[in-house]
């Protein structure tokens, strides 16, 4: 009988259907326990990878747009927290909340009385709708600790009303960016291959040449170290979106990069109050051909040091 259903699921394809299914489940157990827990207690999604848990905050529930063009979700508003092992058997949390202007003071209040830090708050974008605010968390503690200090603040995330609260229900005219992408050509430009998410192709590129810790902790692309790029639209007309990991001494150099190819320069700003040596992120946003934002893009990047010393 058992082997008569085995040839029945075989026929229907479910078969191939369940291997898929003990795969993810499979993948799902990679997790730790510890940090397993935390996203039941969350009730949220997240993963684990070279030695960092990282929780996904995207703000879904917002219709955004930039300079009249929208703006999905991976374009740039997809919040998170990161956990990685630090000193002492306790992990060291960053995080970039995505919040609206009346959600900054109410999750600012929350993380603050709750024992964690407040590091940064900037905007990434002008001429966005609505506002939207970018708020960078740090704590050290165990994962359910830093789990518990942490939930009342996301609890507030698209609860709080207001005048902007109201917009995010409301689909704003804007213009989408229709047709395709030649990914491959934008690999060759930019250096480096990127990776298609929806409607954006993305670029996150690690500063494996600098080696920077928080109590302990080694901060690595996945916990925020890194230059990010995203790209929408068709190669004749396109928008990019992103943040370079810079060094102090390198700003100067990257700005005039990004200026002498026409892409705006939105923020300049730290994430982390106490990790050394001292990192500077710039954002930036273009609007033009696919091939001359890439090519803008790389510019800024070859005044890495990372780059320079791979062209030496």
């Amino acid at each position: 009988m058992v082997g008569e259903i085995e040839k029945r699921l075989f026929r229907s394809g479910t078969q191939a259907m369940l291997v898929v299914l003990l795969f993810s489940i499979g993948y799902a157990q990679q997790i730790p326990g510890d940090y397993q827990d935390v996203l039941t207690f969350l009730g949220k999604k997240g993963d684990f990878k070279d030695k960092v848990f990282k929780i996904n905050i995207p703000r879904s529930d917002l219709n955004v747009s930039v300079a009249g063009i929208a703006t999905p979700t991976p374009f740039g508003f997809g919040g998170w927290l990161a956990m990685t092992k630090g000193d002492h058997g306790m992990d060291v949390m960053m995080g970039d909340l995505v919040l609206l202007q009346d959600e900054v003071n109410p999750v600012m209040s929350a993380l603050l009385e709750n024992g964690l830090e407040v590091t940064a708050l900037h905007n990434h974008f002008f001429w966005d709708h609505p506002k939207i605010f970018y708020m960078h968390v740090h704590g050290h503690g165990k994962p359910m600790e830093l789990a518990r200090k942490a939930k009342p603040a996301l609890d507030l995330i698209g609860k709080v009303g207001g005048e902007e609260g109201i917009q995010t229900s409301e689909k704003v005219a804007a213009q989408v960016l229709e047709g395709k992408l030649d990914t491959g050509k934008l690999n060759g430009i930019v250096g480096h291959d990127g990776e298609q998410i929806g409607p954006v192709f993305k670029f996150t590129i690690g500063r494996d040449d600098l080696h920077v810790k928080d109590m302990g902790a080694v901060i690595n692309a996945r916990m925020g170290l890194n230059t990010w790029a995203a790209f929408i639209g068709s190669d004749e007309k396109a928008a990019v979106a992103g943040d370079i990991a810079m060094l102090e001494s390198e700003v100067t150099p990257v700005l005039k990069a990004l200026r002498r190819n026409d892409l705006n320069v939105v923020a300049i700003h730290h994430h982390m109050t106490s990790a050394r040596p001292m990192i500077i992120f710039l954002h930036y946003w273009g609007v033009g051909s696919a091939e001359k934002l890439a090519t803008g893009l790389k510019d800024a990047l070859g005044q890495l040091g990372q780059m320079k010393e791979s062209r030496n």
